[in-house]
């Protein structure tokens, strides 16, 4: 299943929604985070547990797709949790924990900006496992995430938010991002909104 996005943002109107969540205006600065353009082409690698389907672009889905399998042949359940997020929907979720009385400063701690989520590559994957299906520091201690530590690379995934990340985000032990081989494809490539 493919689809096709063409909901880019205008600079414009990525201003005003900083603006209008409380993005401190020196934030790309001072994470030292790059834009991330917005995924055109995405494929369904399945469905996270509340029945959502994740997706991925093509190629990053061929990686997580190999990496299941060799996951599973070494007894380890790999569950996609998060894939590609758009710009629109990331403001959502800062609106929404706004809303429940949450500060921007706490909550940019662990969700990056709209125009600066690896989810808008349709490259980044949240993964969880069965004894850890929410987004959580316990996933560090789950066997999945050693597998991963372990394997991921084979893959071209890797732990983007480690512990003392240089984008001072909080440590996400269930966040990968598949990087490819051409600069221009990767997650951490400085792309253009």
């Amino acid at each position: 299943m493919s689809s096709s996005r063409n909901s880019a943002v205008s600079v414009t109107r990525l201003k005003r929604i900083w603006e209008e969540l409380g993005v401190p205006a020196d934030y790309a600065e001072a994470r030292r985070i790059p834009l991330q353009r917005e995924a055109r082409r995405l494929v369904a690698v399945g469905r996270n547990r509340d029945g959502r389907i994740v997706r991925l672009t093509p190629r990053a889905a061929a990686a997580w797709r190999r990496m299941c399998l060799a996951a599973a042949r070494d007894g380890v359940a790999l569950q996609p949790i998060s894939g590609f997020r758009s710009v629109r929907r990331q403001a959502k979720i800062i609106q929404d924990k706004l809303a429940e009385g949450k500060a921007i400063r706490a909550i940019l701690r662990f969700l990056a900006a709209p125009a600066y989520s690896e989810h808008h590559s349709g490259r980044a994957l949240d993964i969880g496992s069965p004894s850890a299906p929410d987004l959580s520091a316990g996933f560090a201690r789950t066997r999945e995430f050693r597998w991963l530590s372990d394997n991921a690379a084979r893959f071209g995934f890797h732990l983007t938010y480690p512990r003392r990340n240089r984008h001072h985000i909080g440590y996400e032990p269930w966040h990968w991002c598949w990087r490819a081989r051409s600069p221009a494809e990767s997650c951490s490539a400085d792309l253009i909104v």
